[in-house]
């Protein structure tokens, strides 16, 4: 009890001190107001008539300034309340010149006389000096969630009276799936340990009882957003052995983040379960790469490969920023985003922080905008369908993920952005009880980080150079940079209309019998495109009778997965180290190569190995079970994409509302079960059932009458929403 009246006594002096700041800035631009127009307008005086510095000019107009905010604020209030009766006309023609009174009157309080303008001068300045106040005010307001969290009620009541006519009775809850992108298990834990995340700790029994239980689960052999979010929302991640891969069949190469490749991975996870997907029903995707069926989309990367008036992958940004107070507090939270990354990296540089890779170019922007945009316009659209009351959200938040690949899993920078997303968390929560149904708010990951530092730092070479040199070819003096493949890149470029492409030169071999060599975190995958099946153990020693001793035991590669002709799929490590797969009659307690991977490797490598589309050979880097340390063969040191530490841990945090997502002493493992617990939950209804105002529809049949391309951000006006339609 002691801890959570200290919390809340931190919260209430959090919010003393932002409207400290924000009285303290209106001052400030009040003061520079005036002294401008006492530069502009010749009857407007501050200074004496034998002239000041220009240092006592500017304490005069502070003087001013101050006086007349304080006496607008204790003042105003009063005269308004006194001419309540006076008719609309004759009390905005008195404001004029009660405003030019008060002005008047601070200038008369400023010590000598320094202050002087004549009556028709004072009314310009009071009404200039208002509105700029005003302008400041409302800026700086926009950025605080309290300030935004009482306009979202204010809509909120706004939408319950336009619904309340006609409604019957209570609706069950709604369920509200929030995924923290790239936040593991333990991250999360910490988070809430160290109060970096209140709004959790509070759901996990910090000072109370919890409302919440955290739950760990395994993920694939490929760790990352496009396997795992494929397997939530689809019920299927089939044939995703990586974030980017070669397709004999076809000749392409799919990448988890280009909206074609969205694209089809979706209709192979419904061709194969034949379901939509998690939230056919009513249900609503935000910032997500796929649907997962929903009708109501905003900013879903699946939907980015469409074009014309059908595609609404990108309706979410305008429809947000169509709303002036949501532009306004998102670009200033923008530019303090960029600045802040400009200076933790240069910091980083000065005191030679290692791991480190290259944070310049347009990456402050790029983070601003997953940081920043991104999590506002998601946010917005998730409280938007709360208050439409839809059945079902998932929403995607990229924030850290993108943070973590620049500046690593731990540390200063990812905590400042645990925090905002808490605050985002602490936001739909408040919302959720103004919200015309009662909700559950489930968060979950996709994938955790593993830290440590990248392949070609440690080694001077890439992968791709390795792999040459174990086929005879020339390697190149210098190594090339590889794309991180963080989703915020490709929500830019949906974004701005831009083609998601990954470079012709990068993936292509300069001939056909060339190996391709692509990475996913520290997952390689190598395939020979002149070979029209998948090479077995056999023909590629034939063929190149070095390049598996040479990758094996290299001491940045953890193991290889080849296939043999003769005994199936052969996991390979170094010094001759193997294990097949297939066979049992393997020493008892002896994994081999994946010893250092825990108990559920060899059962995620065979999976994959199942899969039509496996690369001939499949490269898990060096992992270090001590530091938890993984090397990325992307420049990336907080990394993703294969086996190794903590990106194979990411959690599920549910409502003990909620029936339990397994029994006790059994193991969540692999994102096509999340699915399964999730579609459970969704049709579950303990949780508290409130009754609506009024009587008539429910949410559902409201939702279904907007139509399915209606705008599904109930933040903005209801103009802007028909519009939109």
């Amino acid at each position: 009890m002691k801890r959570e009246a200290a919390g809340v006594g931190r919260g209430r002096w959090r919010a003393v001190g932002s409207a400290l700041w924000r009285s303290v800035a209106v001052w400030l631009v009040s003061t520079l107001t005036m002294l401008a127009l006492a530069g502009i307008l010749p009857d407007f005086q501050l200074q004496s008539d034998n002239g000041d510095s220009a240092t006592r000019i500017a304490v005069t107009a502070a003087l001013g300034a101050g006086a007349f905010g304080l006496l607008s604020s204790l003042v105003w209030p009063l005269l308004v309340r006194a001419l309540l009766l006076v008719p609309a006309l004759v009390l905005g023609l008195l404001a004029f010149f009660l405003n030019g009174s008060l002005l008047l009157l601070a200038l008369s309080l400023i010590p000598d006389g320094r202050g002087e303008a004549n009556a028709e001068t004072a009314v310009v300045v009071a009404a200039v000096m208002s509105a700029v106040a005003s302008a400041t005010g409302g800026a700086l307001a926009v950025r605080d969630d309290d300030a935004y969290r009482r306009r979202l009620y204010r809509l909120a009541d706004r939408r319950r009276r336009r619904r309340a006519e006609g409604q019957t009775g209570p609706v069950p809850p709604g369920t509200v799936f929030i995924q923290l992108d790239g936040v593991g298990h333990d991250v999360l834990r910490a988070a809430a340990e160290k109060d970096l995340m209140p709004t959790v700790a509070g759901w996990l029994g910090r000072g109370g009882e919890p409302s919440h239980r955290l739950t760990p689960w395994r993920t694939d052999w490929s760790s990352q957003t496009g396997a795992s979010q494929l397997g939530i929302l689809h019920g299927s991640n089939h044939d995703v052995p990586a974030f980017r891969w070669y397709e004999k069949d076809t000749g392409e190469v799919m990448v988890s983040n280009r909206p074609a490749s969205a694209v089809e991975l979706q209709r192979r996870a419904i061709e194969r379960t034949g379901d939509g997907g998690l939230l056919t029903l009513d249900g609503a995707s935000r910032g997500n790469l796929f649907s997962g069926g929903a009708e109501q989309l905003a900013l879903v990367l699946s939907m980015a490969a469409r074009r014309g008036k059908e595609n609404r992958s990108r309706a979410g940004y305008f429809a947000y920023f169509s709303d002036p107070a949501n532009a306004v507090r998102t670009a200033l939270s923008f530019i303090a985003e960029v600045g802040r990354e400009i200076g933790e990296s240069t910091r980083a540089r000065i005191r030679k922080r290692r791991p480190r890779i290259g944070r310049g170019g347009l990456y402050p922007f790029i983070r601003a905008f997953a940081t920043v945009v991104e999590r506002d316009v998601v946010v917005a659209a998730v409280i938007g369908d709360m208050l439409a009351g839809r059945s079902a959200v998932y929403a995607d938040l990229v924030a850290y993920d993108e943070v973590a690949h620049h500046s690593g899993p731990v540390g200063s920078d990812v905590d400042k952005v645990l925090q905002r997303l808490d605050r985002s968390l602490a936001l739909i929560a408040k919302v959720a009880e103004h919200a015309p149904r009662a909700y559950r708010i489930v968060v979950l990951s996709d994938h955790g980080q593993s830290p440590g530092e990248t392949f070609r730092a440690r080694y001077g070479l890439t992968l791709g150079d390795l792999v040459r040199a174990g086929c005879g070819l020339p390697v190149p003096r210098k190594a090339q940079r590889t794309h991180s493949g963080a989703e915020a890149r490709s929500t830019v470029r949906a974004a701005l209309r831009r083609p998601v492409e990954e470079g012709a030169g990068q993936h292509r071999p300069a001939r056909r019998a060339e190996p391709i060599v692509l990475a996913s975190g520290n997952l390689g995958l190598v395939s020979f495109p002149d070979v029209p099946h998948r090479m077995t153990r056999e023909e590629i020693d034939l063929r190149h009778p070095a390049l598996l001793p040479t990758l094996a035991n290299h001491p940045g590669i953890g193991f290889l997965l080849v296939r043999s002709q003769e005994r199936g799929p052969v996991v390979l490590g170094a010094r001759g180290g193997e294990v097949y797969l297939d066979e049992e009659d393997r020493e008892p307690g002896d994994p081999g190569p994946l010893a250092d991977f825990g108990p559920g490797a060899a059962d995620a490598v065979r999976r994959t190995d199942g899969f039509p589309h496996v690369a001939d050979i499949m490269v898990n880097s060096w992992y270090d079970p001590q530091d938890g340390e993984v090397l990325a063969f992307e420049e990336q040191i907080g990394s993703h994409g294969g086996l190794g530490g903590a990106q194979a841990h990411p959690f599920l945090l549910s409502p003990l509302v909620l029936s339990a997502p397994l029994d006790d002493g059994h193991e969540l493992v692999g994102a096509e079960r999340v699915h399964d617990v999730l579609r459970r939950w969704l049709g579950e209804y303990q949780g508290p059932e409130i009754p609506l105002v009024g009587g008539g529809a429910t949410a559902a049949d409201d939702s279904r009458q907007e139509g399915p391309g209606a705008s599904a951000f109930a933040v903005a006006d209801p103009a802007v929403q028909e519009k939109d339609r």
